[in-house]
């Protein structure tokens, strides 16, 4: 296979270089995601703009990603479950439930395990959760929204998971404390 440009602001198409620019603005470096991306400019703007969106929903950053690295595992993907172990390291998201979501282990507090559960539903049934998981959703004093939020991140994981599995993305150094490996959830269970 061909390997897919990993792009510099520099070697960009002009539509993504402002993209890029930010990106380097806010991180310090131009994650490797967001250089793979480049390549199609629509591609990262709709994901750096979905990703915006998804941050102002209802949910906590804990809930967030719960959906988000839920989504990562179910789809195998290396370099969003390293990531965003780290993000959630930073946004202060409890050890025990990083952990969780890396190890495919329920989560200690009710709620938070019937969203995992939740996210699990949507992204195995392709979007057809049965009516007992989603009154499972509801009773855990969740919403219609949420149900809503929770297709919201799955869909944003669809965008950077599929690129990273299609471009081969290199792990950033900023994340390779945090490698993690589907055969690495297996050792820790």
């Amino acid at each position: 296979m061909t390997p897919f440009e990993k792009h510099t602001i520099d070697t960009a198409p002009e539509a993504a270089k402002p993209i890029l620019q930010s990106a380097l603005k806010g991180y310090g470096f131009v994650p490797n995601l967001y250089a793979a991306m480049a390549t199609a400019p629509t591609l990262l703007e709709g994901y750096m703009s979905l990703s915006a969106i998804f941050g102002k929903t209802d949910l906590s950053e804990t809930e967030r990603q719960i959906i988000l690295m839920t989504n990562n595992r179910l789809n195998g993907c290396k370099y969003c479950m390293a990531a965003h172990t780290t993000l959630s390291q930073m946004a202060g998201v409890d050890g025990d439930v990083i952990a969780a979501l890396r190890n495919d282990t329920p989560i200690a507090d009710a709620k938070l395990e019937a969203l995992r559960q939740f996210a699990i539903a949507v992204n195995e049934s392709r979007g057809w959760p049965s009516p007992a998981q989603l009154d499972a959703l509801l009773a855990a004093g969740y919403t219609h929204q949420t149900v809503l939020e929770v297709i919201v991140g799955t869909a944003l994981k669809v965008l950077s998971n599929y690129t990273n599995h299609v471009a081969d993305t290199d792990l950033d150094d900023a994340f390779k404390a945090n490698a993690w490996t589907a055969e690495d959830r297996v050792a820790a269970a």
